[in-house]
């Protein structure tokens, strides 16, 4: 959604609330719909003393394979996001605001930026996940497997000819 802010840089004091959906089922990641509903989104954008701030509160749910037992899972976020918003950026301050180029503000593009920005770099189905037996694959969340998990590293077996001699 592309929001025109001109009234709100021109007009301090101004508002304006708007609530959206963004889609962003086109996101996978490991063969998983990540956003199998679209976000919900409360956005605020506001004047005041002549500096125009965007803040936003989404909520959604995300589906992923834990990075441990890959089973597939589902975490609900809530996240909130806060810029200063300019019409134009000079090269030092390039990191801390947000261009609004001809008072037009791609409201997607930065959620979707923002929303992946926030989520975490590794998702475990559980904090205590066990993962999956290097040996055989089981997922050791399940029970336990029977597999010798004391075998040497074959890498020392020239240490343990030295010893048995």
């Amino acid at each position: 959604m592309i929001l025109d802010l001109k009234k709100i840089f021109l007009d301090e004091d101004a508002n304006l609330s708007v609530q959206t959906k963004l889609d962003l089922s086109e996101i996978k990641q490991n063969g998983v719909t990540s956003f199998p509903e679209p976000v919900s989104a409360d956005i605020k954008v506001y004047n005041r003393a002549g500096i125009v701030i965007f803040e936003c509160d989404v909520d959604f749910d995300y589906k992923f394979r834990c990075d441990r037992c890959a089973v597939l899972s589902s975490r609900k976020f809530a996240c909130k996001f806060r810029h200063i918003l300019v019409t134009e950026l000079s090269d030092e301050s390039g990191d801390d605001y947000i261009e609004a180029p001809d008072y037009k503000l791609d409201t997607d593009a930065l959620l979707r930026d923002d929303i992946l920005l926030e989520l975490p770099s590794k998702f475990l189905c559980k904090e205590s996940c066990k993962g999956l037996c290097p040996k055989c694959g089981k997922n050791l969340n399940e029970g336990k497997c029977n597999c010798d998990m004391h075998e040497p590293d074959p890498r020392l077996a020239v240490l343990k000819q030295l010893l048995s001699e």
